[in-house]
Order: structure tokens, then sequence, then C-alpha cells
């Protein structure tokens, strides 16, 4: 039987439904998952509009625990979850794991955060007149997430939304269904309201539009490519809808010739690599100076030898397979690319053969490359990376703020002289030293600048900022 959509607290079925095939095993069937119509875009945004009202003057004590409930599920059955990650995305059972309990923490951190929901007091320059500033929500949020985090990016826009007493209409990428209907199932169980929460499943191009575009959404926060995002961008401004925006990056990872290179080489192996590339956060572009290159490289090349490229859920696997043939035929394009444009692969970049027939990709490495190749500029978003030579500090600057993204930017050395220098000037909304690009905490701000993001920061407490709406209230003492 197919897994229906949620509206208004009830499972809703489908016209018609999708398979979701493991992209270790395409043979493995593991759902077929109902389609949202456009209908029932109306129906979930009818119900999350009546519950608006009573939901957003419900006690904090109950957004609370409603949350912790949730988190407490998703820590209670993270086996359970991240074998269906795994299973569903492809990445390997250790990170799918992860990602599962990331999500939820999120939602106990922000079981914490309903309660302490802050204003601010001021006296008026007038004499017996009193200021106050306090937080509202927003209203009915729309929450379109990407295929890459299937349960922690949902979780991250879902747990805010709910705390600061908005309801929500969730839209999961097409591809990974199945993890963002067990997080509604549990949901339910938790004893959400019905109409606070809704799950609609189904292609983005048409209930995407649909929904940013629907004048009952006050809010929408999308994570995914720069062309989508800026399609959403255009329909909920149309109507004045706030925008939350997270659309990738091309993010360079800094070695310089002072560096601890083990600690350089993990860094690069890690964030370029771990979780197939599949991350907005990947160090695509390594940045190495011209003294430390050829031992960077060599030491690289060791580490990518010994990687594990099998079934996500197999014990030793330590990279899993691209996402879908789609995404592996981009990744396979970029790399025929980068030999047209001179670059030398001097690692990787073959379609491999496994026990089961799946989406299998051996970690790419160019080397000979300059900034402005494709496999330089275009977000790839795969196990593919490039090294680009440079005489020095300036250089090496120079050339990692040379993107339009500006999503995050590492660098390895020892020099505190240029680790101050980088994090003050490196043009990205996250830096890291001596760290992989990819990995954030929970409750710690995420997002970048220029076509990497648009709006508000999301997670920590700074997810107030999109949630939530400012009143300023005059009072007269009389």
């Amino acid at each position: 039987m197919p897994h229906a959509n949620l509206i208004g607290g009830e499972w809703v079925a489908g016209a018609d439904a999708a398979a979701n095939v493991n992209p270790s095993n395409v043979a493995d069937v593991i759902g077929d998952y109902d389609q949202a119509s456009l209908a029932d875009v109306d129906a979930a945004l009818a119900a999350a509009t009546v519950a608006a009202p009573k939901w957003s003057r419900s006690s904090p004590q109950v957004r609370s625990e409603l949350l912790d409930a949730v988190g407490s599920e998703i820590l209670a059955r993270r086996d359970e979850l991240a074998d269906l990650l795994a299973r569903e995305e492809g990445k390997t059972l250790n990170d799918a794991r992860g990602e599962v309990m990331r999500a939820g923490q999120i939602f106990k951190f922000f079981a914490g955060e309903a309660v302490r929901i802050q204003g601010e007091r001021l006296d008026s320059t007038r004499p017996d007149v009193g200021v106050e500033i306090t937080r509202e929500p927003v209203g009915v949020v729309a929450l379109i997430t990407p295929w890459n985090f299937p349960i922690a990016i949902p979780a991250w826009k879902i747990a805010p939304a709910l705390a600061y007493g908005n309801c929500v209409v969730l839209k999961p990428a097409e591809l990974v269904p199945a993890s963002a209907r067990m997080l509604a199932d549990i949901m339910q169980g938790a004893g959400c309201p019905a109409g606070v929460f809704g799950l609609l499943m189904g292609p983005g191009a048409s209930l995407g539009h649909a929904l940013a575009s629907d004048a009952r959404v006050d809010a929408v926060s999308f994570t995914g490519s720069v062309a989508t995002g800026r399609k959403v961008l255009a329909a909920a401004s149309a109507h004045g809808a706030k925008v939350q925006l997270e659309m990738g990056g091309k993010n360079p990872l800094v070695v310089l010739a002072d560096a601890d290179l083990d600690v350089a080489v993990r860094a690069a192996l890690d964030g370029a690599y771990f979780q197939t590339g599949q991350r907005c956060t990947a160090s695509s572009r390594l940045i190495v100076e011209d003294a430390v290159h050829d031992r960077f490289v060599a030491a690289l090349k060791q580490r990518l030898e010994a990687q594990v490229i099998d079934d996500a859920r197999g014990p030793d696997t330590t990279i899993g397979p691209v996402v879908s043939e789609m995404q592996l035929a981009q990744d396979m394009r970029y790399i025929e690319l980068g030999r047209q444009e001179g670059a030398t692969l001097a690692f990787g970049g073959e379609r491999l053969r496994r026990a089961t027939v799946g989406y299998y990709l051996s970690p790419a490495l160019f080397t000979d490359t300059a900034n402005d190749m494709a496999i330089n500029r275009d977000e790839i978003f795969g196990p593919v990376a490039s090294v680009i030579r440079v005489r020095d500090y300036d250089e090496a600057l120079a050339v990692a703020n040379d993107t339009k993204f500006g999503l995050s930017a590492g660098i390895c050395t020892r020099s505190l002289k240029y680790a101050t220098h980088f994090r003050r000037n490196a043009q990205a909304g996250m830096v890291m030293v001596n760290l992989p690009t990819a990995g954030v905490d929970y409750h710690a701000p995420f997002g970048g600048r220029k076509a990497s993001s648009y709006g508000s920061r999301e997670q920590g407490r700074y997810a107030a900022e999109f949630y939530t709406t400012v009143k300023t209230a005059y009072t007269l003492a009389v």
C-alpha cells in the first residue's frame, strides 16, 4: 500500500504513487509514495490556515513538550531511521546515524527555545510611556527541502517553525520521501494537532511553485539549487511572503605550506568526498600552496585508494553511491568536461560495478586546474574535487573568494596570523580552521553570502529572525 500524505491531521491517498528506489541496489524498491496534487496543496494550506490562530497562541510549554517528544522518539529509533535513510539516500550507515541523531537533537534544542522566547522593554523618550518589543509567529510556513539530508534539514526547519508558533507544510525532495514520511508519522504519534504540520510528497516543480505562490503562505524556507531558489523567491515575494534560501556552494579549502599535512589531508578527504560529496558545504576546490602541493596530492591519493565504495549499509563502506542516475550522469559530464578543459584526472572518476547494480562512482581528483574552469565554477554536487596550485597565501585568498558562492571556506595552517586574517577576509558565511568545510553544530547559525544564501540564518537562536516577526507596542500609564 502506498504511503499517504498528511493533510489536516489525516493520511490522504494520492491519485498516483512513485517508487522510492535504493541507489545502492536499484532492484530494491523501498516503497511506493503517494504523489500530492494541486488540490492537496490547497487542502493542506487550508488546514494550516485554520489551525494557525490557536497554535500561535498555544502555551510555550505545549509546544516544548511536543518538540521534546518528537526528539526523544527520533533518538529512540535512531538505528531504524538510519537504516531507512541510508537505504533511500545512499550515505553510509555511520553518516546516516549521525544525521538522525542530529535531527533528534535539533527538536530537543528547540523544545528548550520554545520556553525561552525573549522580548525587550524600553523606556520611551516620552514621559510615562513604556515600550515593549515582542516576537510573534509569522503564520503559515512552507518548507521545501533537498534530498541530501532527508531528515536533518526538515528537522532544522520544522522544529523552530513550530517552536515559535507557526504552522508548517513540508514538501520534501521527491527522491527521498521515506525519511520525511517517517518523521510525519512520529509527529502524529507525538500528538501534533491537526493542521499544525502537513506533509506533501511529490514533484517540486508543481508542488513547490504552488506553495510558494499561494497568498496563504506567510513565509517560505527553501534549500536546493540556485536556479530553483530564484524561482521560489520570485513566486513568494510577489505576494509579500518572507523568503529564506540556501542554495549551495563551491567551497574552498586552502592548504598552506606550514599546515600539518595529516590534518589537511583528513580535512580535504572528509570535506570533499565523504557523504559522496553531496553536501552544499563540500570543499570541492582544494587551493594548495606550491611548496606543499605535490606532497599533499600524493597523500590525498593514498587516502582515496583506501576508501571502500560500496553499498551504503555495508559494514566496511566509507563512501556510498551517488543518489540517482541523473546525479551520476551530471557527475560524469563534469568529469569529462574537466578533461576537455585540460585538467589532469589524477585519481578516480570511473563508474564502478559492485555486487548489486547501483550508482557507484570512484571519487575523482583533478590536478593542474585553473579557477576559471567550469569544474571550479559550477557546483557539481558529487565526489569530485579539484586542486588549484597557488604561489602564496595572498593568491590563495584571492582564488578562494573568486566565486559567485559564499557558503563555507576553510584553511589549514599553523599560523595564527594567516588563520585570523582568513577568518576575517574569507567571503563566506562560515569559516573553518584546520577542519573540513562540511560539518556544523545544530545550535550555531548556518548560512552563507553571495549566491549561496538569501535571507536570515538557519539553526540555533538565529532561527528566530526568520520564523518570527517583531512587534513594538507603546503604553501610556494613565
